[in-house]
């Protein structure tokens, strides 16, 4: 069995991501849905290195990526727990996630006033 997870990047003609869309219909996402940014990460397991593919498009807003890397570092606690039974790395990164959100959310109230 194969599944697929389909990911759809519009360009600008500067070759800027301007529309991410993306779709899963085997996940339950058969629609197209619209996103502002992408973070892939990929494991080559034979070159022991880590592949990734970080594209936003114009209209993420600087608010918008603090709470996406936020979320992500949070999520990837979760992973990481699930996969390592590691549970006070786990924690360590959680913290981390809520450090880095109100530096991040300080730094742009700063930048307003």
């Amino acid at each position: 069995m194969t599944s697929h997870i389909n990911i759809q990047i519009e360009l600008a003609e500067d070759k800027m991501p301007e529309a991410i869309q993306w779709t899963a219909p085997d996940g339950g996402v058969a629609d197209w849905q619209k996103a502002k940014a992408l973070l892939l990460g990929l494991w080559d397991g034979e070159e022991k290195s880590a592949l990734r593919i970080d594209l936003w498009t114009g209209k993420m807003m600087v608010d918008e990526m603090n709470d996406f890397f936020y979320q992500t570092f949070f999520g990837m606690s979760d992973t990481y727990l699930r996969a390592t039974k590691n549970a006070e790395l786990a924690n360590d990164m959680k913290e981390f996630a809520k450090t880095f959100l109100k530096k991040a959310s300080d730094a742009l109230e700063a930048e307003k006033a």
